[in-house]
């Protein structure tokens, strides 16, 4: 008995996982076709395939890769979750950008745009609550906090900075959708996690299945998802 409820509980964790990876991409190709600016990493894979002529989600999956490489000397330790979320979020992207238009009136564009974010928040808080390990550029963030024992905002903001500059440069479109990302994914993020009924406070690293009602992730300090646990502009959630 108990090992079916177990597998039906790890079934559903996979499931979140998996709806969460997808609806992430499907949002941020909802937000790139917008034109109105995208978040400070698609930025960066937007400039990283224009420079390549890889395609966005190709772009993306190197850019992960990359950065779960500077895992390693940071010490940290991917889970199921973080390898999924790797290598399928720039895959979904590109179906996302094979299905959704390229919008060219400025009210389709910002209607794109704000619906990619309400779907980015409720993906983010999907993939939280399935509690399977940081997204690699989390997990780059939470073990730089720990490294230099700076502050979430600080090492969170620096990296922001430089990859969306980095993305400028090489081609990708910043714009006040980029602004209305950093200051908004954070709050929308936090009211999905209450509608999904996720607790980021509650739990410790290592910890079992989480019951159906309410999810539970780790906090930091350790292999947590969003730093202390709160969300706050410019939080990516799961990537």
């Amino acid at each position: 008995m108990l090992r079916f409820l177990t597998t039906d509980l790890l079934a559903a964790r996979l499931v979140r996982l998996f709806v969460g990876l997808a609806a992430y991409g499907l949002a941020i190709a909802l937000m790139i076709q917008g034109g109105v600016g995208a978040s400070p990493w698609d930025v960066f894979g937007q400039g990283a395939a224009r420079t390549t002529g890889l395609s966005f989600g190709v772009a993306t999956i190197m850019i992960s890769v990359g950065v779960l490489l500077l895992w390693i000397p940071l010490r940290q330790w991917p889970g199921f979750g973080t390898v999924a979320n790797t290598f399928l979020v720039g895959a979904f992207a590109d179906v996302g950008l094979a299905i959704v238009p390229r919008f060219d009136q400025l009210a389709l564009q910002c209607v794109s745009f704000a619906a990619g974010l309400v779907l980015l928040a409720f993906a983010t808080a999907l993939y939280i609550g399935a509690g399977l390990g940081p997204g690699p550029r989390d997990g780059l963030m939470t073990g730089l906090v720990r490294v230099t024992g700076r502050p979430v905002w600080l090492i969170r903001t620096g990296i922001e900075l430089i990859v969306v500059v980095a993305g400028f440069f090489l081609g990708g479109t910043v714009g006040l959708g980029t602004l209305v990302f950093a200051i908004g994914v954070g709050p929308l993020t936090q009211v999905m996690l209450r509608w999904l009924r996720v607790n980021l406070h509650a739990g410790k690293p290592g910890a079992t299945a989480p019951e159906p009602a309410t999810a539970v992730v780790p906090a930091l300090p350790g292999p947590g998802v969003l730093g202390s646990g709160v969300l706050g502009p410019g939080v990516d959630g799961i990537r």
